[in-house]
């Protein structure tokens, strides 16, 4: 397949492309600072454009088969109006364009594979979450509401639809892993709060895995959480990343109201979380290479990776 990529070059599009090239797919990827980044493996066609904006690179999507849009903003900072707003655009933006891209009721048919959040269910308590459930009405919950729909209007002409939402990712070269280490290993890595928040997760090859297998399982179209089998608090990660690392912390616990004070909503959004699991994944027969959090990190922090 000729498969076109939005994000491609960043830190989840990196795994996936590397995984589409060894399957002989044939890649292309959109980055608007293409120098900015690390050179693409031999064989990706690179497009420099800004997605947010239409353009001609519009018309390159429209001669392949597939998309996945990985494209937005990172959430991971204080949430000023500034960063709100371009948590809010850049995905809606995008994703908007790249609907717009997709050619109605082309021949064999298009797929687009759009990248959500578990954030779409809000904060649930203990409840755990299946793609058939409500979302929510915070501020992540409304743009992953927004940023789906935007998505789902490629369907009005003939696309299939896939909407995988993403647990946070952990692995090697970037995501959430590269700030917890640093802190963990400073010896701060500590629960936030009373630790009974639920941390929806997912390893990086796993998440790679799990989007070629909705690109290439047909039936697939909705919402697809795409987070590992076994959602832990955030007591048990903490415990798990200290167990793993060889560290302990020499701080007590970080008490919300501190997180609330420094991060702001950003802090609430630390402290609460969601309880997903993949029921849709696992039903049509996907296989995780790394189910649990334990192994997960042994695989990440491992200095002999597996291959």
């Amino acid at each position: 397949m000729k498969i076109f990529i939005t994000g491609g070059l960043g830190f989840v599009g990196t795994g996936l492309t590397a995984l589409l090239l060894r399957k002989g797919h044939r890649v292309t990827v959109i980055e608007r600072n293409p120098r900015s980044k690390p050179a693409p493996p031999e064989g990706v066609s690179v497009v420099e454009a800004d997605a947010t904006r239409p353009g001609p690179w519009q018309d390159v999507l429209a001669g392949h088969d597939a998309v996945v849009n990985l494209a937005g903003v990172s959430i991971f900072s204080r949430w000023s109006k500034e960063k709100k707003d371009g948590i809010f655009n850049s995905r809606i933006l995008i994703t908007r364009n790249v609907a717009d891209a997709i050619p109605a009721k082309k021949k064999g048919g298009v797929t687009l594979i759009s990248a959500s959040a578990v954030g779409y269910y809000g904060f649930r308590g203990d409840e755990t979450l299946t793609e058939t459930d409500a979302p929510g009405d915070d501020f992540l919950a409304r743009v992953c509401r927004d940023w789906e729909a935007e998505a789902q209007k490629a369907a009005q002409h003939g696309t299939r639809v896939a909407i995988c939402r993403f647990g946070v990712i952990l692995g090697r070269n970037g995501g959430a892993m590269d700030i917890l280490t640093r802190i963990f290993r400073l010896r701060l890595g500590n629960r936030l709060g009373r630790g009974r928040q639920w941390f929806s997760w997912i390893h990086e090859d796993d998440l790679a895995a799990a989007l070629l297998f909705v690109l290439e399982k047909k039936s697939l179209s909705g919402p697809v959480n795409c987070t590992a089998p076994e959602p832990v608090t955030n007591r048990e990660l903490t415990r798990s990343l200290n167990r793993a690392l060889g560290t302990f912390p020499l701080v007590p616990p970080a008490p919300g109201f501190a997180l609330k004070t420094v991060l702001g909503e950003f802090g609430s959004f630390l402290l609460k979380g969601q309880r997903a699991v993949p029921r849709r994944l696992e039903e049509a027969g996907f296989t995780f290479r790394y189910p649990r959090i334990r192994e997960a990190l042994d695989a990440i922090l491992s200095p002999n990776p597996r291959g």
